[in-house]
């Protein structure tokens, strides 16, 4: 049964707290936090082939540095290579231009047709109604530079200009603009550097920081989320590589000049989350506007980046990413708006890897587990609470579809004990403390029931077709004893005591299923146990054990010989602690599932003792199809 998370109101004050401070020092910092993140990213990817050159027998500083400068230089000569391919590019645009021009003249001109002289009459309108808004020509002011007329003369505008520079100002200008991308990328490579050498030392600072009792807990954190990111990173540059292949494959295919420049930009661009998929898209697509005579070249170029990025992001992406992240594809979207808004572009590109953080604190700290319910992708409701939910809005048939999903994985027996069963003491819990109006009430049960119904007519067919198909289950041997199912209190204990007659009577077994009677008395008149006939009292927790016991005491003052079995179905404390609970009346047996009460009454049958019937209730004929 799903527990409820709940978080003390001091501990929620204090939690919400800890975040605001987090989060505006993130923003206050972020000339630091950037590059610090960038550094840490960077590390993650470097790391293997660090460790890689120890296990040669490199020292560490010199791995170090050999994995900087090699990364360093590759990354340089790929941007070198692909600043000269886009040199050569605009080169080579003015062989194009007459292409240009046919194109721009193409868009301006109106065609033929319903559409072009739709656009003509507009055009026509639009001149109409700029000219007829010209202003009149002010009158000349008379003679003598007196003005005549009332109205004012409008002042001289006064401009101010602005000396000319001179060459250290030039310079100035003209390098701001990239000082600091330069500062920022100097500051990455020397934080990337002392992150690697350092790397031991400061994890156990971190721990030694969070304190020796959290110790196990910080090294499953830090594990965890080292791993994520590292799959993360590792499963982003294989989808970017294979974007980028095919990409360029298909722009050669359709004659684009530089397709392999495409490609490869392609792949690099889409580091940025949704902005570098539209700009690699771009240039091929513009180029192919200049290159081409007609438009299918552009129109193939816009489908084949469509195809691919809806494929990739939408199937393959969700589908890798999805099992090594564990967020959600809405809470990614907002978490990306949440940091594009803290860090700007560099939020942009971290996100992800921020995000996949964030949520590896809320699975291993309970104080943030908040995090995790709300941009984890596991499901934060179990198969019962979304039972009970949908049947709280009244919507039997959603309840109906969970069930089935459940079951088409699980056996009936499950079905009952893991989720129905769960499902009856929620609406329990909610019928005592009065949550529950009388319609709302009426329809839960009443809906339960019908699915129970519906269950045991699908599994007798399932059972029928199966043995038509080959030969027919042993039936069990010798006089076995019915299962007298008896509630103890309320509908709940009576729709559960149906449950467990319906799979004793799948078992092979008879079974009685009494209903809810007020009067005791009048429901013992009715029972006449035979011989090896067992009486089981269900009850549905949290509100059973009184009403249970009273039966009980009952049925052994006027059955004294006849076996009484309490099921207190889906008890999570100890068994025997239980039947304390039961004194003087105690018991045969007390069971908490409905497998362990079929299983007991199948084991202690007389077909059982005589080796004729296997002990074993949960069967395959249990299990429904999907």
């Amino acid at each position: 049964m799903i527990k409820p998370h709940v978080l003390p109101g001091g501990s929620g004050v204090r939690t919400a707290a800890i975040l605001v401070t987090v989060i505006a020092v993130l923003y206050l910092a972020r000339e630091i936090f950037i590059p610090l993140a960038f550094a840490i990213t960077l590390a993650l990817v470097l790391t293997p082939a660090v460790a890689w050159l120890q296990k040669l027998r490199v020292g560490r500083v010199p791995s170090v540095l050999f994995a900087m400068l090699v990364s360093i230089a590759i990354a340089c000569g790929i941007g070198l290579v692909i600043f000269n391919q886009l040199v050569e590019v605009v080169n080579d645009l003015p062989r194009y231009q007459q292409n240009i021009h046919n194109k721009i003249e193409a868009m301006h001109t109106p065609g033929k047709g319903v559409l072009g002289q739709a656009a003509a009459n507009v055009k026509e309108l639009g001149k109409e109604l700029s000219s007829s808004s010209l202003p009149t020509a002010p009158q000349t002011p008379s003679q003598g530079g007196r003005n005549t007329s009332n109205q004012p003369v409008r002042p001289v505008p006064v401009q101010i200009v602005a000396e000319p520079a001179n060459e250290f100002e030039y310079v100035r200008d003209l390098a701001k603009p990239v000082l600091a991308p330069l500062g920022t990328f100097g500051m990455v490579l020397i934080f990337t550097v002392f992150l690697l050498i350092g790397q031991t030392d400061l994890r156990n600072r971190l721990f030694r920081l969070a304190g020796l009792d959290h110790l196990h807990l910080m090294t499953q954190a830090l594990d965890d989320a080292t791993r994520r990111v590292s799959r993360y990173l590792v499963m982003q540059l294989l989808v970017n590589a294979s974007l980028g292949v095919l990409c360029g494959t298909g722009l050669y295919l359709i004659g684009v000049p530089y397709a392999v420049l495409w490609g490869t930009v392609a792949a690099i661009l889409r580091i940025v989350p949704y902005v570098g998929s539209l700009v690699a898209a771009s240039l091929p697509l513009l180029l192919s506007l200049a290159v081409f005579d007609h438009w299918m070249p552009p129109f193939l170029v816009f489908l084949l980046f469509a195809t691919l990025e809806l494929v990739t992001s939408n199937v393959v992406e969700p589908w890798l990413y999805g099992m090594h992240m564990g967020i959600s594809a809405l809470a990614l979207l907002l978490t990306t708006l949440f940091w594009v808004a803290l860090w700007g572009p560099a939020g942009l590109i971290l996100s992800t890897p921020l995000t996949v953080c964030v949520v590896v604190l809320g699975r291993h700290i309970p104080h943030l587990s908040f995090l995790h319910i709300l941009l984890g992708d596991q499901p934060v409701l179990a198969a019962e609470a979304q039972v009970y939910q949908r049947l709280l809005a009244m919507d039997d048939h959603e309840a109906r579809t969970v069930a089935d999903v459940y079951l088409g994985e699980n056996s009936l027996v499950q079905l009952y004990d893991s989720v129905i069963i769960p499902a009856l003491m929620m609406a329990e819990q909610d019928r005592h403390k009065g949550a529950l109006d009388p319609t709302l009430e009426e329809f839960v049960f009443l809906s339960i029931k019908e699915m129970i119904t519906e269950f045991s007519e699908q599994t007798e067919q399932v059972n029928t077709e199966t043995a038509s198909d080959g030969e027919p289950e042993p039936k069990p041997a010798g006089a076995a004893g019915r299962v007298i199912c008896l509630p103890a209190n309320d509908e709940a204990d009576e729709i559960a005591a149906a449950m467990l007659a319906q799979l004793v009577e799948q078992a092979g077994y008879a079974a009685l299923s009494f209903p809810v009677d007020p009067s005791l008395q009048h429901m013992l008149a009715i029972v006449e146990p035979e011989q090896n006939d067992v009486f089981c009292i269900s009850a549905v927790p949290p509100f059973a054990f009184a009403r249970a016991r009273t039966l009980c005491r009952l049925l052994q003052v006027r059955f004294s010989r006849t076996r009484i079995v309490i099921g207190v179905w889906g008890f999570p404390g100890d068994t025997e602690r239980a039947l304390q609970r039961f004194q003087p009346a105690r018991p045969h047996k007390l069971v908490t599932s409905l497998a362990d009460a079929v299983k007991f009454f199948v084991d202690s049958s007389p077909a059982a003792k005589d080796n004729s019937v296997p002990a074993d209730p949960v069967r395959n004929s249990f299990q429904l199809p999907a």
